[in-house]
């Protein structure tokens, strides 16, 4: 009988798992299948300035999104910062507006995200000291500072939007390296993609190097991580503007959000 005990004890280890597994999806499932609270309708309303202007199928997607990454997702206060709602659905709802109509899973590697009231100081790999707004990190964990945030709701077409930036890296680092070149739709994309977004970086890197205006940030001529990041901003923030002046790039990034920002300004 003690020959066959580690196979037993192994069994029903695996089925308390399993148990627990399946009540905590059950959980899910119910908490996610609760009617959107009207309060943090209120909230994405006042800080998503797109939202009004989405079609019906779309704000659908936003109070999906945002639901799951609320529940799936921890937030931590960092810095003294004591969080509410307001901050959890606001950086929630900004960060759904890169899934939309993409039929992906809610930023599935992130774990945590980190928010402080303001810029705050981090160190690198060299243990230098430098004062940030935010950073995504590929172990799982987004940084933010909370009045960069609120900037960016509160201006919804200056081209700088903190969330849409470090989450469009969360993008980037889901193939487990951060080089500017997401997952995209299929093989195919991957050749026309990296020939627009390398011709286009090298562009922009000339543009701030000569000191000429772009109509994308010069951070994004730091590399090519940056460059898909300043990218997105634009991308959802100055649509017009970047369709106008990198026409391709703009129908790139389109393919792969599967959003048209031009319908929303």
């Amino acid at each position: 009988m003690n020959l066959f005990y580690p196979g037993i004890l192994l069994t029903v280890v695996l089925l308390l798992i399993a148990g627990v597994l399946v009540r905590r999806n059950r959980q899910r499932r119910y908490s996610l299948a609760k009617p959107f609270p009207g309060e943090w309708a209120e909230i994405i309303q006042r800080n998503l300035p797109p939202y009004l202007k989405l079609s019906d199928e779309m704000q659908r997607q936003v109070q999906q999104y945002t639901q799951e990454f609320l529940y799936d997702k921890s937030f931590e206060g960092c810095g003294g910062l004591v969080l509410d709602d307001e901050i959890r659905v606001t950086i929630a709802s900004q960060a759904s507006l890169l899934l939309l109509n993409r039929k992906v899973r809610c930023y599935p590697k992130l774990c945590s995200v980190l928010v402080y009231p303001s810029t705050y100081v981090a160190r690198n790999e060299n243990d230098e000291k430098s004062v940030r707004l935010g950073e995504s990190w590929k172990s799982g964990a987004v940084v933010l500072a909370w009045d960069s945030v609120k900037r960016g709701a509160a201006n919804f077409a200056d081209g700088h939007n903190l969330v849409i930036h470090e989450f469009a890296h969360q993008l980037d680092q889901e193939d487990g390296s951060g080089d500017g070149a997401p997952i995209l739709a299929g093989p195919s994309r991957y050749a026309p993609w990296a020939r627009v977004l390398s011709e286009e970086y090298a562009r922009h890197c000339k543009r701030v190097g000569s000191g000429k205006k772009s109509v994308m940030d010069a951070y994004g001529a730091v590399n090519p991580a940056e460059f898909f990041a300043v990218a997105s901003e634009t991308f959802f923030e100055k649509p017009r503007q970047l369709k106008m002046k990198h026409a391709e790039l703009y129908d790139e990034l389109q393919q792969f959000y599967q959003v048209d920002p031009l319908e929303w300004t």
